[in-house]
């Protein structure tokens, strides 16, 4: 069964409240099996146009994935961040090949 991942592209206004939604997306992230594989602002652009921070989490399905972005606990963390942030989230399938 393949994989799940978000990608996500975020820029933050407010680093503080951003630190309150890392904590808070902490529960539902272990409850459905997330892995961080990128998290952070180090990054280069080199095509196109993006956001000042790239993270890419993975889940062991892509219905893990989508359960976990629709959970009552990630929509709370979720409702922390938007406020203070700008994001742009696919949730895409990882490839077997």
């Amino acid at each position: 069964m393949p994989k799940g991942y978000w990608v996500a592209h975020v820029d933050v206004a407010d680093p503080a409240i951003y630190a309150k939604y890392r904590e808070a997306n902490a529960i539902p992230f272990a409850k459905y099996g997330a892995r961080f594989l990128v998290r952070g602002p180090e990054q280069a652009q080199m095509e196109g146009a993006s956001r000042a921070r790239t993270v890419v989490i993975e889940f062991p399905s892509l219905q893990a994935a989508f359960d976990c972005f629709h959970s009552p606990e990630y929509q709370a963390a979720k409702a922390i961040r938007d406020p203070i942030s700008t994001a742009d989230l696919v949730i895409v399938e990882g490839y077997e090949g």
